[in-house]
């Protein structure tokens, strides 16, 4: 075990726990007030007004209308809502995004791709991971329908220029949504300096709780929903509305962002002590992302000559949770998609290591993860070689 025999917690861009004070906010939903908003008698009303109550908290910190709000199950189901009720009802037939995005997006265009003939172009990205605007400008067609870049990476933090690219985007007369999961809690939401028409989030990524998420649907943009139903959401996303995880989210990005700049502060201090010190410590280690604008609790890496699911597995055993990437392609022994896309060759991109701090980590702990990380990348070196 690391240290002190504690187990270390590195993988917060995986999932985070739950704040304390959601959870109390929750509780009251599971048992006395149990309603169905959809319900016209006391128990449901008391139900919908605090699914209202939490509907307004988030348009607050996203600066926009409470109806603007659609509620998920998460954040590949906002996505999936997205692109593929935007693209549905738009009537044109063409969608452009990126190599680096989550697969809730590149899968989702694909299948459009494949199966009901839209149109797809993937823009390159650089060594940084970013994407060019004047890319996604040479891309567009008079019949592109939506344009999906994600805000901030998931694997190596890189923070695109969104703004721009939605701009780009709208100059066409495309719809721009973005996945704003992994920056939500760590960046500002605010939907109308951004300019994006959709906006996807995940409550467990800023301390809330699994299984709820929301879409952002900017005013006039008409979605087939992707879930029908009974009509909730406003016709949006049909299936009984989730109350206590509702609440859970609204509240877990209120805290988020009344306490963000505490946070954020805290968390490049971590970052950069990481970045620093496996720089130092490991050999041939090559940080991957921007260097500048990057997530600022995202420490990731390419390691040369390291099978990355093999180094977390020497981590987990002394008691340290990392990533190799994205939480949903542990296992997966192939380079990673995103570290290809950026220009790296495969023994390279093999070998990635995601390292995300968080509200709980300390500067012991970073300091336990640098002394056991240049051992573990050794070992696996060198099994490798024998």
């Amino acid at each position: 075990m690391a240290g002190n025999g504690q187990s270390i917690y590195m993988d917060y861009a995986a999932t985070t726990p739950v704040d304390p004070r959601v959870v109390e906010a929750m509780m009251p939903y599971f048992t006395e007030r149990f309603g169905n908003p959809s319900s016209i008698h006391t128990f449901g009303r008391e139900a919908s007004r605090a699914v209202q109550a939490a509907r307004e908290t988030v348009a607050g910190i996203l600066n926009c209308k409470p109806g603007e709000i659609v509620f998920t199950s998460c954040g590949t189901e906002s996505d999936n809502l997205a692109l593929r009720g935007a693209t549905l009802e738009n009537g044109r037939r063409h969608i452009v995004t990126s190599p680096v995005e989550h697969h809730a997006v590149s899968r989702t265009a694909e299948i459009l791709h494949a199966h009901l003939g839209y149109g797809l172009t993937v823009v390159p990205v650089d060594a940084y991971g970013m994407v060019d605007p004047a890319d996604v400008a040479d891309a567009l067609r008079d019949d592109t329908a939506l344009v999906s870049i994600m805000y901030a990476n998931n694997e190596v933090g890189t923070i695109q220029p969104i703004a721009e690219i939605a701009a780009v985007a709208h100059a066409r007369g495309a719809r721009f949504h973005t996945d704003a999961v992994q920056a939500a809690g760590q960046l500002p939401l605010d939907v109308a300096a951004l300019g994006v028409d959709m906006l996807a989030i995940s409550a467990h990524k800023f301390y809330g709780p699994k299984g709820v998420g929301a879409l952002y649907v900017r005013e006039g943009v008409r979605l087939v929903p992707s879930q029908s139903g009974g009509g909730q959401e406003g016709g949006r996303r049909g299936g009984t509305t989730n109350v206590a995880l509702i609440v859970g989210l609204a509240k877990a990005l209120e805290i988020a962002y009344a306490e963000r700049e505490a946070h954020v502060a805290r968390y490049r201090q971590l970052r950069d002590r990481l970045i620093e010190g496996v720089r130092a410590r490991v050999p041939d280690a090559q940080l991957t992302g921007h260097p500048e604008q990057r997530l600022p609790n995202s420490a990731s890496f390419a390691l040369r000559g390291v099978d990355g699911n093999a180094l977390l597995m020497h981590l987990d055993l002394k008691g340290i949770a990392a990533s190799s990437g994205s939480a949903c392609l542990v296992g997966t022994p192939e380079p990673s998609e995103v570290l290809m896309a950026m220009g790296l060759p495969p023994a390279w991109a093999l070998g990635g290591l995601r390292l995300t701090v968080g509200r709980h980590t300390t500067d012991a702990e970073v300091d336990a993860v640098l002394d056991v990380l240049s051992d573990a990348v050794a070992r696996v070196r060198a099994l490798a070689a024998a």
